[in-house]
């Protein structure tokens, strides 16, 4: 394997182990946020699964063993209601566009068209949770290590 193979390959899968990350992020957002963003917790759920789904076949394609899902993941703060589940999505999506601009970095082609549409949706998406937007969503974060959603608990 070529070192831009291997550096695709590590990005696919730092942004499967994101995606694993955001739906279980998601599934705490989904048992507090109230009814009238439910749908919105829903939706954002599901395009985190079928992300996630595309990622392992993409892992796969490249001849990796996808990384698998935690047990666990430890939240980056408490979520008590629905303010914080409003503020847990927005932060899994500001996660997950991060690491979908390292993807881009690091791959070609269709899949960096891919990766480009999956880091675009996570920060329309973290805009409408949150209400605020940054000039460059995925970059300003990258400065320091590669984070994709909630560490995974001990």
């Amino acid at each position: 394997m070529s070192d831009a193979q291997d550096k695709e390959l590590r990005a696919l899968q730092a942004a499967l182990a994101a995606e694993h990350a955001a739906v279980y992020g998601y599934g705490v957002v989904g048992g507090r946020i109230g009814e009238q963003r439910r749908t919105e917790a829903r939706t954002a759920y599901d395009a985190h699964r079928a992300r996630r789904d595309a990622l392992v076949r993409d892992v796969k394609d490249v001849g990796g063993t996808p990384v698998a899902a935690a047990a666990g993941y430890a939240l980056p703060f408490p979520v008590p209601d629905a303010a914080a589940a409003v503020r847990l999505a927005a932060e899994l999506e500001m996660r997950v566009a991060g690491v979908y601009a390292d993807l881009v970095r690091s791959s070609t082609g269709e899949r960096r068209r891919s990766a480009a549409e999956a880091m675009r949706e996570a920060a329309v998406r973290s805009v409408r949770w949150s209400g605020e937007s940054v000039a460059f969503p995925g970059l300003a974060e990258r400065s320091g290590t590669a984070q994709g959603g909630p560490a995974p608990a001990p």
